[in-house]
Parts: structure tokens; sequence; C-alpha cells
């Protein structure tokens, strides 16, 4: 288990590392987690020991929530100001995510044979 939480942050550190260098305007966890993929997928799938580390990980994912959810308390006059554009990036994003979704299937549909 050891072992797959420390491929599991050093990802995460190169990740970051990779932000700050480079400057990329993605998130270093975000590039962390595609050098994870890449890794997984030269060693042709996860070890048992790394998928039993991530399911430990995943059963206890409602603490990960605990940090952002005193955030949001802590931030909730700004969001209550804030109340109006917060709604219309929600709606908008949620509508152009389904015309997205829509349009991929539409597509994919066609092009499978019958």
């Amino acid at each position: 288990m050891l072992q797959s939480l420390t491929i599991i942050v050093a990802c995460l550190v190169l990740g970051e590392a990779a932000r700050l260098v480079t400057g990329a305007p993605l998130p270093g966890p975000v590039i962390g987690m595609v050098l994870l993929l890449a890794l997984l997928v030269l060693r042709r799938g996860p070890a048992p020991e790394m998928q039993q580390t991530c399911q430990g990980l995943l059963r206890n994912m409602a603490l990960f929530y605990v940090p952002a959810s005193v955030g949001l308390v802590n931030e909730l006059p700004r969001l209550i100001a804030q109340a109006g554009p917060i709604a219309a990036a929600i709606l908008g994003s949620t509508v152009l995510g389904m015309i997205a979704t829509a349009l991929t299937m539409r597509f994919l549909s066609r092009s499978e044979p019958s």
C-alpha cells in the first residue's frame, strides 16, 4: 500500500512541478493524473496492490470533500453576492455539455455499422 500511495503522490508532485515549470494552463493534479494514466498504460494496468489502495481511497472519498465544503461556507457571502453569474455559468455549461453529448452520440451512432 505504501508503494502505491508513493506512486500516486509522486505523480501529483510531478504534475504540479510540470505546471510550475511550463506554466501550463492546467492544474497540477490534472497533469499528475495524466502522468499516472500513462504509467498505468505502460504497465498494462494497475497492480493488485494499486487496485486495493485505490479502492481504499474511493471508500473514504467523502473525507476529501470536507475542506472544499468548509471553503464554501467561508466564502458564502461572496457566493450569495455572485449568485446570478454563478447560476448562469452552471446552467450554461450544463446545457452546452448536454448538447455536446447529444451531438457526439449522434455522430457515433451514425458511424456504427448496422
